[in-house]
This record gives C-alpha cells, structure tokens and sequence, in this order.
C-alpha cells in the first residue's frame, strides 16, 4: 500500500467519524428535547411546577417520569458535547490527512515531470533527409 493510498483511507474513515460524531449530536439533540418535553408535561401530572438548574428542569420528588425526564436530558446532553468535539477532531484529522495528501501529490507530479523532460533529452533527435544538390 502506497503513502497516497493510505492517505486516502485515512481521509475516507475520517469523514465516516464525522459523519458519526454529526448524527450522535442530532441524536443528543432529539434525547435533550424528548427529556424537556417529558419533564415540562409532568406539570400536568403532578402539579407542581419543576425546579430549575440553569436550563433544565427537573423535579425533586421520585417519580418515573421525572427519572426518564431527567436522565433523557442529561444523556443529551453528553451525546450533543461529545458529538460536537468529535466532529471537529475528526474534521481536523481530515484536514491534515488531505494537506498531507496535496503535498505527496505535488512531489509526485514534480518527479514526474522531470522524469518527462530527462526522457525528452536522452531521446536521439531524428535523422534528417540529405539535403538535395540543385
């Protein structure tokens, strides 16, 4: 396997991750609104208005739909974090793996070239026909 070949599976499993990382953000997402919607319509149950920690609402007293509420928006949380840090460390491997593979490229194009014009050189000019004598 050559560097460049290499360097393109790099790049390929690099954007998968991202990919991954951007759909595990969406996911905490979907888990983060699913658990403030949770917690909001428990009101309707217990009657009670929640408690508050910064932006998230969450109830004292032990009842499950409190628990789901509460552990849905904290795992959304984590996954929406994680998702974010993950796709900018992936999309920066990226980026190197792709400078790196623009600079092998250049090299490679550069020898080439050369190797055209020494080719060029060392071929044997053709032989003309003799001049006619008028």
């Amino acid at each position: 396997m050559s560097f460049r070949d290499y360097l393109h599976e790099k790049a390929e499993e690099s954007r998968h991750n991202e990919t991954t990382a951007y759909l595990m953000f969406l996911a905490g997402t979907v888990f983060f609104v699913g658990g403030l919607l949770e917690t909001l319509f428990m009101f309707q149950f217990i009657n009670k208005n929640p408690e508050w920690f910064i932006f998230i609402p969450y109830y004292t007293e032990p009842h499950v739909g409190a628990v789901m509420g509460l552990s849905l928006i904290i795992g959304g949380l984590v996954l929406i974090v994680y998702g974010i840090v993950a796709g900018i460390s992936h999309s920066r491997d990226r980026s190197w793996y792709m400078n790196e593979l623009r600079k092998a490229n250049s090299i490679e194009e550069a020898l080439m070239s050369k190797k055209q014009v020494s080719i060029e050189v060392k071929q044997k000019p053709r032989k003309r026909a003799p001049k006619q004598a008028k």
